[in-house]
């Protein structure tokens, strides 16, 4: 079962960076119209972060200004890149890929199994 593989998750300090990366395991066939996101899960699921084919983007108002989601060149492989983090980022970040843009659903088809980032004060 094909799924995304994310990692660059770690521990850092208030004000630090990460970059979380996230590539399928095999191929996926999420068409020509797609959108990828990063999702954190709390006491809910939470959208952090998406981009469609069209390179429009999408934030959480909480992280806007300080993470910025990209794709490489051949579209295969997604980043987050996360300024200047908070306590509050704390979380297991997750990867989701789908042939239509589920930002506002979050009901992605393809998920991974997260990344741990902890942000200490």
């Amino acid at each position: 079962q094909v799924r995304m593989v994310e990692s660059g998750g770690g521990s850092v300090q208030t004000g630090e960076s990460l970059r979380l990366s996230c590539a399928p395991s095999g191929a996926i066939d999420i068409g020509s119209t797609y959108c990828m996101a990063w999702y954190h899960h709390g006491r809910e699921r939470v959208g952090v972060a998406a981009i469609d084919s069209d390179r429009r983007t999408y934030y959480a108002d909480s992280v806007k200004g300080r993470f910025t989601i990209s794709q490489s060149n051949d579209k295969n492989t997604l980043y987050l890149q996360m300024n200047n983090l908070e306590p509050e980022d704390t979380a297991t970040y997750y990867c989701a890929a789908d042939a239509a843009n589920r930002w506002y659903t979050g009901t992605y088809r393809f998920w991974g199994q997260g990344t741990q980032v902890t942000v200490s004060s």
